[in-house]
């Protein structure tokens, strides 16, 4: 078996003790686990609130959150670039680079998204307009209003996600899951405030989730320039570029953003194909994507936990610690997806009659979420968990070029074969995506297995 391991790792070192206890890992495991779950459900919350004013508000609104997604994702991956190079400073005793690390990774992320946000703002329709070509009036204007209110959050989205991921690889999620039950409940709130009681529809939205990224933002500053913490970001060092330190953050920032960004490219692409087998097709998708992001929490916390973990193992250059932890991680990856994916096979007849679907969508749905149980059971982890210690220990190349090559090839080319010549329409899309994770898997854990992951 690939994931087998002893109860306890070798350790060459001989006196030194395992960087991670049992409880350790726990303590960093289970307020990620909270955080995805709240994410997932605040962004449920969001949908069902807008949706009373409309469908041009609603429409206008997913339409700029492809873009949002796109760009959380930019950030998210810059961010874990610069928790791997402080992780692996870590891993080293070396705590005045992984700082030095911080103040690199903040410069980065601010700059970045400062710049994203100006030239969302600066050409905000045309960029609608060039992405989602002409749509009605009515849409388009929700869309540039939601837009560019999103616009002016960038930049605190930006600086949240990089401190939340200096948090996490001094290995405390409890801070960014604290901060990040604040911004859902300051959005919701928002939301009931502007829609209901100001009733200012796509505008309310904008503000409420303006507000929320703005506190979170601050919030998270005041906790990583508090010199108590492992790491944080100290202006006594000053935020002058150190290319030197930036290039180590982009080795892992810029391929894990090129894999997550063509990744999201290709899903709206895979989205246009599902919405041309008609209406019956595209609700039972949206339901059962909205109850299949249900099933991976506890596995995609693992997999960000992965990086923490691994990434201070590598930087200490504890080989035989690093395998063991990954083997552990995969282990409780496997184990919390098996038990959600089952609980969920089982509750979907249930689940699906919440929604108001006709029976030709609702036997789609279920037939969607039992197929999507099974695969998930049987290579999910080590599809999406896996590649994160990969990423972790220099090897991000490696991991974007898999997901690049088997997303185009095998999602979305057998997406239009299977689902579109073969007949198997929506179902067919997401049997296309189990064969992608398939062949990710057998990329990763061959990689895995060779040993020469650990080379560098």
């Amino acid at each position: 078996m690939f994931f087998q391991y002893s109860k306890s790792p070798k350790l060459p070192e001989g006196s030194l003790k395992p960087l991670f206890s049992s409880q350790s890992l726990y303590q960093l495991i289970i307020p990620l686990i909270i955080e995805q779950f709240l994410s997932v459900f605040v962004g449920m919350v969001d949908i069902m609130m807008i949706s009373s004013s409309g469908e041009a508000a609603v429409s206008g609104i997913s339409l700029v959150d492809t873009i949002n997604i796109l760009l959380i994702n930019l950030f998210s991956a810059l961010a874990t670039g610069g928790s791997v190079v402080a992780a692996h400073y870590l891993g080293q005793k070396k705590t005045d680079k992984a700082c030095l690390s911080a103040n690199q990774l903040i410069l980065s992320v601010t700059v970045l998204s400062s710049v994203i946000a100006l030239t969302s703002l600066l050409f905000n329709r045309p960029l609608l307009s060039l992405i989602f070509g002409h749509v009605e009036e009515t849409v388009m204007e929700s869309a540039v209003i939601y837009f560019y209110l999103s616009a002016l959050s960038y930049p605190f989205l930006g600086i949240y996600n990089g401190c939340a991921a200096l948090c996490r690889s001094m290995g405390n999620s409890k801070i960014s899951m604290k901060t990040s039950l604040c911004m859902n409940l300051i959005n919701i709130v928002g939301n009931s405030v502007f829609l209901y009681l100001f009733n200012m529809g796509v505008a309310g939205v904008g503000m409420a989730t303006l507000i929320s990224r703005v506190t979170a933002a601050i919030i998270m500053c005041v906790i990583i320039l508090n010199k108590n913490n492992t790491i944080y970001v100290d202006f006594a060092i000053g935020f002058a570029p150190k290319f030197a330190i930036i290039k180590d953050i982009l080795k892992v920032g810029i391929p894990t953003g090129l894999e997550n960004s063509i990744f999201q490219l290709g899903k709206i692409l895979v989205q246009s194909l599902i919405a041309s087998f008609g209406t019956a097709a595209i609700a039972a998708n949206a339901v059962a994507s909205t109850v299949a992001s249900f099933e991976v929490i506890p596995a995609a916390a693992i997999g960000l936990a992965m990086v923490t973990v691994t990434g201070q193992a590598y930087g200490a250059k504890r080989k035989e610690e690093t395998i063991y932890y990954v083997k552990r991680l995969m282990k409780m990856a496997y184990f919390s997806i098996t038990i959600t994916s089952l609980f969920t096979c089982i509750a979907a007849p249930a689940i699906i009659r919440f929604y108001s679907l006709s029976k030709e969508a609702s036997s789609i749905a279920l037939s969607i979420i039992l197929y999507h149980g099974i695969a998930c059971i049987l290579i999910w982890p080590s599809s999406f968990a896996l590649p994160n210690a990969l990423r972790a220990t220099d090897n991000a190349k490696y991991t974007m070029i898999v997901s690049i090559l088997s997303m185009w090839i095998f999602r979305i080319g057998f997406s239009y074969l299977i689902g579109g010549s073969m007949g198997f329409g929506a179902l067919g899309v997401w049997i296309a995506m189990s064969i992608d994770w398939a062949v990710r898997s057998i990329c990763f854990l061959w990689k895995f297995r060779g040993g020469k992951w650990l080379a560098h």
